[in-house]
């Protein structure tokens, strides 16, 4: 057993091996696995190669070249019986666990693979990362098990395979909305349900909106059916309304066709990463140094305060939500115009914040 120890650098492996890679959610950790995934295949390019994720994200994986991708419930005691049993049915030779859970550790552990990789030492591996010796962002803390298993750590950019068909639809509904050939500005004004800390305030992303429309952008407002009441209550005052009009895929297919993104902490922020696109994030109760998108970490907005990090889902009442609400519209709008965003003068977008307080 090789424990807290790295084995030497290779480009490919042995091939005709039957490798398994295992990563279950939330959406941002798995879009920041995608570049990992990416690695593998490559380095198991005459290998078989099978993901085991969460159906949710079956659709969004299932574009990589030469993988297998197999979804299982990820509720309900039936559904987890049903699936270790199948586990016990396979002979992969490599496992990789991208995701370093209880439940991955036991699902890495029935393969009785031959060589196991992992986060973090434990009896589920046979190979594992030396400890690091300061807090690690999520990307580094899965490529560390890339380089444990003897491969070489894949770049800090975020992929994702988008079919034609995807981008037919985005590029159809740009036309039917009359916002093909528009410059435009993607913001993402939701967060997960379970974490309404995270949320930039919904007056502030009414007045950035406001101010981008007079500067020569033009707004959508993304989401899911979580989003819609929010994005409808955005929209009426400024933007288009694009909640749940997306796939994952598609989303990302949208990001080609924009200037840049803005949202908060969220899956679509990684995502949207995806295109290559500059990703504007603001962070406030999370450690954004341990989760920003990769590649974005110079487009992260704060305003420190001392309670924050507080990794806290609701935000204390007497804090007042002092992280999020000191970053005020003003100081996005400033740094956009100085990332070269705004076509018009900043005292023109300046003024448009006016219109929401009369």
């Amino acid at each position: 057993m090789t424990v807290g120890a790295s084995a030497s650098p290779s480009t490919t492996v042995t091939a005709g091996r039957q490798i398994l890679i295992i990563k279950l959610g939330a959406l941002g950790d798995v879009v920041l696995a995608t570049p990992l995934i990416a690695r593998l295949l490559d380095a198991h390019a005459a290998d078989r190669v099978t993901l085991l994720t969460a159906p949710e994200y079956r659709e969004l994986l299932s574009g990589f070249h030469g993988l297998r991708v197999i979804s299982f419930k990820r509720k309900g005691l039936i559904s987890m019986l049903g699936l270790l049993r199948w586990l016990l049915g396979q002979q992969y030779d490599d496992v990789y666990d991208l995701q370093g859970s209880l439940r991955s550790r036991v699902m890495t552990l029935l393969t009785q693979a031959q060589r196991r990789a992992g986060p973090a030492p434990a009896l589920a591996y046979t190979h594992t990362p030396l400890p690091a010796n300061r807090p690690q962002h999520a990307f580094e803390r899965f490529n560390a098990v890339l380089v444990a298993a003897g491969l070489k750590p894949a770049a800090a950019s975020p992929c994702l395979p988008v079919s034609a068909v995807a981008v037919a639809h985005v590029d159809a509904w740009l036309r039917q909305q009359r916002l093909d050939g528009r410059r435009l500005a993607l913001l993402h004004a939701g967060a997960s349900p379970r974490w309404s800390s995270k949320r930039w305030p919904e007056d502030y992303f009414l007045e950035l909106a406001m101010a981008l429309e007079a500067a020569g952008l033009t707004v959508i407002w993304l989401g899911g059916e979580a989003e819609r009441e929010l994005n409808r209550r955005l929209a009426e005052q400024t933007g288009f309304d694009a909640s749940a009009v997306f796939s994952l895929v598609e989303l990302a297919a949208l990001g080609r066709r924009a200037a840049f993104a803005l949202g908060n902490d969220s899956g679509p922020m990684h995502l949207l990463a995806c295109a290559d696109l500059p990703v504007y994030a603001c962070f406030g109760p999370t450690d954004w140094q341990r989760s920003h998108a990769p590649g974005q970490s110079t487009r992260v907005l704060v305003n420190p305060v001392p309670c924050s990090p507080c990794h806290l889902p609701v935000c204390p009442p007497r804090r007042q939500h002092a992280c999020l609400r000191g970053l005020s519209p003003d100081t996005v709008l400033a740094r956009l115009a100085a990332d070269g965003w705004l076509n018009k003068t900043i005292e023109l977008a300046t003024a448009a914040h006016g219109k929401t307080q009369q």
